[in-house]
């Protein structure tokens, strides 16, 4: 979900809202500056469309087998840049897709990228609208199916190896490889890679696939060797992340097998990423999104197959010195079988837009030594972020162990709060990262060119965007984060899935301070400064791992990985705070940070009423109906619907701009 752009007062786009649907923007520009306004006002396009300033410049479709060329589109107000043959940028995924012809399955490949210029008409055409939109929803949905199969996946899991000692051996063997992967390849991929290749396709004559071709190369060499090395260090890994579970001969066995085979993930993991990155410099976007759910579905399988062999943990009595070697094996062959077929599921879109294949070894002096470079501050942030990560592994496994020892509690350990926080990274994955990951080219080329004003407006735009789903999510799993799990996880225990869930309440505010620290670096790798996110990142990882040594130490077993995750948001709050000085020092002390600032704190008045209204409602349900299937669902809706209509109606009577143009939009596209 994505809250639209302002655009320019009393202009609303073709079809679009009615005035009364922005209502709230001649307040909220009276309260910016006059000369804050006017460089808004210029860098950002004169047409109302409420997705303006998303796609400016966008006039054109690049042949994919051809490096892009000059525009040859109508001319638009704004700004202009030197390099205007600047690939086109990704729609931003909308939870309302605008009707269309066909289911979204039927939705080709070429919809996944803006429709080429119409004839110059002086204001938005409906047709491209229409286009982006549609779009918008196929990348929307390819993120939510894969995230709703990834919770069925994980629920599957609970209720087959249970929230205790055995479900964490799984979930340290499915850490490991991405942990290895991100610290030593896919930091510097995801934030350093993506400009270098938008820039290799704008600047080579090949339009970038030879640079591609090098990089693709380069990572499954240093994959390659990655994965046999881990391979055989599994024991030491696994101690790495748990002590406990080293301890135990029969934990550590399963783990190992369990880690085995899930090492070889790591080459596919990388192939797969440097594939979709390659894709969305190419504009094609789907691929990406879509294809994890292969991923989500074998395992789904594979964890089918096992419960109908063995049965449920909590039936079974599944333990670590239990569980038959054959079952561990059918659950570690099925996680890489997913992977495998995650990545090479890849290669049919990259043969769609006209790249092949082709190992290049000839690295030196092709300009990926100065990506290396930048990478090495993004490796070490990493590093800094994953040690966090381990310190939680180490405490919360102990805490669980000791929380079943002492008082039989199960869902109090690292499994636990690995999938509270699936539940609550969700929002963060389908929104914040789908606004930055179409804004981060956008962001890169003005920071290339020295435009602050115009890096300013991104990131504010992307902050006050991303809140208006994010803020009142985050309060929602204060009122829902109970029935949420109960309902998810409730067949692999009443008890376990309701700790989950306390969990969930746990991380709940910290989402708002973790998705606006997401934004905020964005701009620092915009300009090509890794190493600020790393001082920041060394920051909140330290930040997070004493605080959750003083939740382990000061809190019991039962309630110390719950404090952990409380300890997880403090951090980011305290990193936000250091990481928005630093940008704003960088852009010359502006950073809309009024505009920004009155945006969340007025979405946050409105969440509070609808989060105790909503809890009440939750809590007087499940009290009435009971924590099992029925009533833990029936709560989610009930709660759900009062949290939504009471927060709307707050918002509504607050004149929160962003909401209400997006309402706007939305009523007046249904109503057609």
């Amino acid at each position: 979900m994505n809250a639209p752009y302002d655009g320019e007062r009393g202009k609303n786009p073709p079809g679009g809202p009615s005035p009364e649907g922005y209502s709230g923007i001649d307040e909220l520009f009276s309260e910016v500056p006059p000369d804050q306004a006017r460089r808004r006002q210029d860098a950002s396009p004169q047409p109302g469309d409420a997705f303006a300033h998303l796609y400016r410049d966008q006039d054109h479709h690049p042949d994919p087998q051809q490096p892009p060329h000059p525009r040859t589109g109508p001319e638009e107000p704004g700004p202009r840049h030197e390099d205007d043959t600047f690939p086109l940028l990704p729609p931003i995924p909308s939870a309302a897709p605008e009707a269309a012809s066909g289911p979204a399955e039927a939705v080709e490949e070429r919809d996944l990228v803006d429709e080429p210029p119409e004839k110059p008409t002086g204001k938005p055409s409906g047709g491209k609208a229409a286009g982006l939109l549609r779009s918008s929803a196929v990348m929307a949905a390819g993120t939510m199916v894969s995230r709703l199969t990834g919770f069925v996946r994980s629920a599957l899991i609970v209720v087959a190896l249970g929230a205790a000692l055995l479900g964490d051996t799984y979930q340290i063997a499915i850490t490991l490889p991405t942990m290895l992967y991100i610290l030593t390849v896919g930091g510097g991929l995801n934030s350093v890679f993506v400009p270098q290749l938008v820039r290799a396709m704008k600047n080579d004559a090949d339009g970038g696939e030879a640079y591609a071709n090098r990089l693709l190369t380069l990572v499954t060499v240093i994959l390659g060797g990655l994965t046999v090395a881990s391979f055989l260090a599994a024991p030491l890994l696994v101690r790495l992340m748990s002590v406990d579970i080293a301890s135990n001969r029969a934990a550590n066995d399963v783990a190992v097998t369990f880690v085995r085979f899930c090492m070889p993930s790591i080459f596919f993991m990388g192939i797969h990423v440097v594939m979709g990155q390659i894709l969305n410099a190419r504009g094609r976007f789907g691929a990406m999104m879509w294809t994890p759910v292969l991923n989500n579905i074998v395992i789904i399988f594979t964890v089918a197959l096992f419960l109908g062999v063995y049965g449920a943990a909590d039936t079974s009595g599944m333990q670590v010195d239990t569980i038959p070697p054959e079952g561990v094996r059918l659950l570690g062959a099925g996680t890489l079988l997913g992977l495998v077929v995650q990545a090479l599921a890849m290669i049919p879109y990259l043969r769609a837009t006209g790249f092949r294949i082709r190992p290049r070894f000839d690295w030196k002096g092709q300009g990926l030594g100065k990506a290396m470079k930048l990478a090495k501050w993004t490796i070490l942030f990493v590093l800094a972020n994953q040690a966090g990560v381990i310190v939680v592994s180490q405490l919360s496994t102990a805490a669980g162990e000791t929380a079943l020892a002492e008082g039989g509690h199960n869902g109090t350990g690292f499994i636990a709060y690995s999938n509270a926080q699936l539940i609550w990274n969700m929002p963060q994955a389908i929104i914040t990262v789908s606004v930055m990951a179409a804004l981060l080219p956008r962001l890169s080329r003005s920071a290339h060119d020295g435009d602050t004003g115009a890096v300013r407006d991104d990131i504010s735009h992307g902050l006050r965007n991303s809140a208006v789903a994010i803020v009142p999510i985050a309060f929602g799993f204060l009122a829902l984060g109970v029935p949420m799990c109960t309902f998810i996880y409730g067949s692999a225990g009443t008890e376990g899935a309701r700790n989950m869930g306390f969990m969930l309440m746990a991380f709940g505010i910290g989402l708002i301070p973790f998705s606006i620290q997401y934004v905020v670096l964005r701009a620092f790798y915009a300009y090509e400064d890794t190493r600020t996110p790393f001082y920041n990142t060394v920051i909140v990882a330290a930040v997070n791992a004493a605080a959750s040594a003083l939740c382990f130490l000061l809190l019991p077993a039962r309630w110390a990985v719950i404090g952990m995750a409380a300890a997880y948001g403090l951090a980011y709050i305290i990193g936000v705070g250091v990481a928005w000085r630093r940008l704003r020092a960088k852009l010359d002390g502006d950073l809309d940070g009024a505009h920004v600032v009155r945006t969340y704190a007025r979405l946050a008045g409105a969440s509070l009423p609808a989060t105790l209204t909503a809890g009440a409602a939750a809590y007087g349900i499940m009290h009435a109906l009971g924590s099992g299937y029925l009533g833990s669902l029936t709560a989610l809706l009930g709660g759900g619907v009062v949290l939504a209509v009471v927060f709307v109606a707050a918002a509504r009577r607050m004149r929160i701009a962003e909401l209400n143009a997006m309402v706007g939009m939305v009523r007046a596209r249904l109503g057609r």
